[in-house]
């Protein structure tokens, strides 16, 4: 059955937390879960939680992927359905290894609202490469939905997808006005971290709520890999509005859902983009024949 569809309320306020955690190979999947179900207990009035990337798992578990995968119905889910009832909140899981009905495997974020119920689904769509087995292990997602969320129409995506402005594009043109990015970005491409936050926000004129992992975890080679942190909030003007460190931290915001419409309205530059496909078909003529 579809979620029934509810008009939000833009009129209020909205108390956002970031969730930054590590991920330390000492601990199991099993005592992490109940650690942070622990942690998100002790905040009261919170209207969406949100979570890093892969944090049940470690993302740099690739050699037990397989045996981590989880299904919509499995612990990390379970979980966040469960604090989203007896809370009251809505609860975005970051992302987790799932296993698909077909057995394939993906990098699977999901939004629950406050009754627990399952409001959206984004399985990442360009899985990572680069000093990563990501893309060997996990099949990229095939679907781009938004839903209705605390901040109005809401979307996700998800790390190494902040780095591919075609996808936000289409996530603008289809009506997001909230985009969610669970991430373990690297700390030494912070500075990539924080530029595209921003950039992404600037362009779309849309809230844009970045949480990272932190910690370190071991790479591919063996090596040490610290987990950038610094998870922030993007105002649809630009503006960090606020922003964690590089450790542990559950950093607490109140945003103004109505901040898009007003901002679009003031400086209208989605209204002046064309599509992808009216850029497509410019000439390519460098002198500007017609």
């Amino acid at each position: 059955m579809a979620p029934q569809t509810v008009p939000v309320d833009l009129t209020r306020s909205r108390r956002v937390a970031l969730v930054q955690l590590a991920s330390p190979a000492e601990e199991t999947r099993e005592e992490r879960i109940a650690r942070v179900e622990s942690l998100l207990r002790r905040y009261a009035g919170i209207d969406l939680f949100v979570l890093p990337e892969l944090w049940s798992a470690g993302y740099f578990a690739f050699d037990r992927y397989a045996e981590l995968a989880e299904t919509l119905e499995g612990p990390t889910v379970e979980m966040g359905r469960r604090v989203a009832r007896d809370l009251g909140s809505a609860v975005h899981l970051g992302s987790f290894v799932e296993r698909g009905e077909n057995g394939a495997l993906h990098n699977t974020a999901v939004l629950i609202d406050e009754h627990g119920e399952i409001a959206h689904l984004y399985r990442k769509i360009h899985v990572f490469g680069y000093q990563s087995l990501e893309a060997e292990l996990l099949a990229p997602g095939a679907s781009l939905g938004i839903a209705d969320g605390p901040l109005g129409r809401m979307a996700g995506t998800t790390c190494y997808d902040l780095r591919f402005p075609g996808l936000w594009q289409e996530l603008s043109s289809r009506g997001a006005e909230a985009v969610v990015v669970p991430a373990a970005w690297p700390a030494a491409r912070r500075e990539h971290w924080c530029l595209l936050t921003q950039a992404r926000a600037v362009e779309h004129q849309m809230w844009v709520l970045a949480c990272n992992a932190c910690g370190e975890q071991r790479g591919v080679d063996g090596s040490s890999v610290p987990l950038g942190g610094f998870s922030r909030i993007v105002d649809p003007s630009g503006r960090v509005v606020a922003e964690c460190g590089d450790g542990e931290e559950v950093l607490v915001v109140e945003l103004d859902p109505g901040r898009v419409a007003e901002v679009r309205a003031e400086f209208p530059v989605i209204a002046d983009r064309l599509s992808p496909g009216d850029y497509g078909a410019l000439s390519a003529d460098p002198l500007g024949a017609s």
